[in-house]
């Protein structure tokens, strides 16, 4: 099972104020401006779910140099986006490439910017089992989420 993981919303809250605050391994990701609002916990609640993680962000490789080593986990893989300069209609631009990606596979995506029109398009164009879950990124992910995933998996065995 993959699990798509976004990161700013999912895993760095804004748009809600106050920001929360964490220390984390003080070497890791030094300096930048947003990464003390990344819970350092959220790596083993991921972990936990028994997925195989990809980075899907605009961060690329600087997930895998400065939130990996934050959260406490391995270099992840990370979608390579293609450069296309048509927009994807009411698609997130990710939808189509995360597809690409899955393969057919099982997997779970995680954003902030997920909307209906990729549930739906997912839902007709994709064979296996697949979770567009939506994080409110004021909060990022909460228990609430977690809950949800692991639901969700219980369901599929996993």
């Amino acid at each position: 099972m993959l699990l798509f993981l976004d990161v700013d919303g999912p895993l760095i809250p804004f748009g809600g104020r106050p920001y929360p605050r964490y220390a984390g391994p003080s070497a890791a990701g030094a300096g930048h401006p947003l990464l003390h609002r990344v819970d350092p916990a959220l790596g083993h609640r991921l972990a936990a779910l028994a997925c195989e993680l990809v980075w899907a962000t605009t961060w690329t490789d600087e997930a895998n140099a400065v939130l990996a080593p934050w959260l406490g986990l391995p270099a992840l893989p990370v979608v390579a986006w293609p450069e296309e300069d048509e927009p994807s209609g009411p698609l997130h631009w990710k939808t189509r490439p995360l597809l690409a990606w899955a393969a057919g596979r099982p997997f779970i995506w995680l954003d902030d910017e997920i909307t209906a029109p990729d549930r739906a398009w997912v839902a007709g164009h994709h064979p296996g089992p697949a979770l567009l879950h939506r994080v409110d990124p004021r909060h990022g992910l909460t228990a609430a989420d977690f809950g949800a995933l692991e639901e969700w998996l219980a369901v599929r065995g996993r």
